[in-house]
């Protein structure tokens, strides 16, 4: 905690949490006293947490299915809020990875949109581990261009350079800066 308010006392105000209950208990007193920190969901969301994740978060990277479009459709007209949201695609179309397909990412964005009335800004990826990565960005701005979206969330610590140099504008960086997960 000491770690997370010192950043914010030097400015820093976009955070990351990929575990719902743990934000919530870390995050609640802060958000509720510091609007202007943003707070992002990197994390796989289930829809049952989804009622959590709408009040407190700014921002959802990891939105990757139909049902949880529709539950945070649903959320967010309960609470009037909408935040930010990445589809996250599949770009190395890996069977253990969550995502949306390539094929399927144009209408599954539309019906994000249009049926649910979901505020996409833009695309997010995770591509595979053994591979060189660069080709993965290349291929992810060019899917982000062609929906005519604005922000790409891609690149994480081990990444992040190559992937900014591939247009992304939101990196995750966490162990870089907080170290390792115990």
């Amino acid at each position: 905690m000491k770690e997370i308010e010192h950043l914010i006392n030097h400015g820093h105000v976009h955070f990351g949490e990929n575990k719902v209950q743990e934000a919530v208990n870390k995050w609640t007193d802060i958000k509720n006293s510091l609007e202007h920190v943003q707070l992002h969901m990197v994390g796989k969301l289930q829809t049952n947490k989804t009622k959590y994740v709408i009040p407190l978060f700014d921002y959802l990277h990891s939105l990757d299915n139909i049902k949880l479009a529709e539950k945070i459709s649903i959320e967010q007209k309960k609470v009037n809020k909408k935040i930010k949201i990445f589809i996250q695609v599949n770009i190395g179309n890996e069977v253990q990875k969550s995502g949306i397909n390539i094929k399927d990412l144009q209408s599954f964005y539309e019906t994000c949109v249009n049926n649910f009335d979901l505020n996409i800004i833009g695309l997010m990826c995770l591509p595979p581990d053994k591979e060189d990565a660069k080709p993965f960005f290349e291929k992810m701005r060019e899917l982000n261009n062609l929906l005519g979206l604005k922000e790409l969330s891609m690149g994480m610590s081990s990444d992040y350079l190559d992937a900014i140099e591939y247009g992304s504008t939101y990196v995750r960086i966490g162990s870089k800066i907080f170290g390792k997960r115990i």
